[in-house]
């Protein structure tokens, strides 16, 4: 028969979504895909109910339904600080994943170079690859998870046509402050490179650190293609409601590649999830204040359980380190922690470039039963170690 295309080569399935496999059939607690026990807010699931008995039942506007456009543009425009037009600054798609994919295909040539920080979100080397680019990494160096700018510029230095920011990270939870940002737009706009932003935990930021968003720096709108979703901020990753916001020519282009890939996302969820975009800012408050407890309540589990940890700035993930229990394969321990331990977690081998392997992520956004049997069973972990 004939062979499948070589770039299938480079990159390997999703290791998270292959550990909630792990956690299914060890019955262990799924700390490892970052999807939330929540449901969305009961207002949002009651226009839902709406939307499937009244519809929309076909297909909406291929870069997104009107209402759903106007809705997302009012209420980024208050959270961004920029002017945005729903008709030439907007697409709608089928989740960040798409989003990302689609900001990718829309940036770069084959044989294009793009900047990556490592550790990164597993999708964003598989978009590079898949879009004929040529991935850059640059460290982020753990603990603290901070870039070296003479390294950063030397990447630029092999003229990338853009660099990936994840911000919030994920896994590591950083928040980059105003002066990184600083940092990677002066450099953006001295080599001509596009900045990509996965911002999709943007509302999930611990104080005292803050959510700068790249798009609104000086003169970084131009060449700023920003990407979120609704997964994470309304608890509704399965909606796959995302979408790509950039300047008139950017986005002219990302519709044209957008159409070909998915033609548009689900017309009855766009109509509900309007609902969500008009929740009021008190929303954003509470959410804040619940993902603070939760985070404080976990890492107090592992405080509890004598484990070393780099303390998220936002998003809901935590990197732990477990070189202290002599692991050199991150895939076997996390394998064996699913079924000894009942708690899965994601290798952190793989969101590296770089040889590490003594690293694993958790996510902390369950129930507070849910974390606290996990507390419970983290303490065991040392113990059935020296077994």
């Amino acid at each position: 028969m004939p062979q499948t295309a070589n770039r299938l080569t480079h990159f390997t399935e999703s290791v998270i979504r292959e550990m909630t496999r792990v956690a299914n059939q060890y019955n262990a607690i799924n700390l490892s895909q970052g999807f939330p026990d929540a449901d969305p807010p009961p207002e949002v699931l009651a226009a839902g109910k709406r939307a499937m008995e009244k519809g929309p039942h076909q297909y909406a506007i291929t870069w997104g339904s009107p209402g759903f456009r106007e809705a997302l543009a009012r209420k980024q425009q208050h959270w961004m600080g920029i002017d945005l037009d729903p008709d030439t600054h907007v697409v709608v798609t089928c989740g960040s994943t798409e989003a990302m994919m689609t900001a990718m295909m829309t940036a770069c040539n084959p044989g294009d170079k793009v900047v990556i920080f490592s550790p990164y979100y597993e999708n964003y080397g598989a978009d590079t690859i898949l879009s004929g680019a040529v991935p850059i990494y640059v460290p982020l160096h753990p603990p603290r998870f901070d870039f070296d700018p003479a390294e950063l510029r030397a990447a630029f230095e092999q003229n990338p046509k853009a660099i990936v920011l994840c911000n919030p990270s994920n896994p590591s939870g950083k928040v980059f402050t105003r002066e990184e940002l600083d940092t990677i737009a002066d450099l953006a706009k001295e080599f001509d490179a596009f900045v990509i932003t996965d911002e999709v935990y943007e509302h999930i930021v611990y104080a005292p650190h803050r959510h700068h968003y790249m798009a609104a720096l000086p003169e970084m709108f131009e060449r700023t293609i920003s990407c979120s979703s609704l997964s994470k901020t309304y608890n509704m990753t399965g909606w796959r409601l995302g979408y790509v916001i950039g300047p008139e020519a950017v986005i002219a282009g990302a519709r044209k590649v957008h159409d070909f890939l998915t033609v548009g996302a689900a017309a009855p969820l766009q109509e509900a999830a309007v609902t969500a975009l008009d929740l009021p800012l008190s929303y954003y408050d509470r959410l804040a204040a619940d993902y603070t407890r939760k985070r404080d309540t976990f890492l107090g589990y592992l405080d509890e359980a004598g484990l070393s940890y780099t303390r998220p700035q936002g998003a809901y993930y935590v990197m732990v380190d477990c070189s202290e229990f002599g692991v050199t394969d991150d895939n076997e321990f996390c394998r064996w922690m699913a079924k000894k331990v009942g708690v899965a977690a994601v290798p952190g081998s793989s969101f590296f470039h770089e040889p590490v392997n003594h690293l694993i992520r958790l996510h902390f956004s369950r129930s507070e039963q849910i974390l606290a049997e996990t507390g419970l069973r983290l303490k065991k972990l040392k113990s059935l170690v020296s077994v």
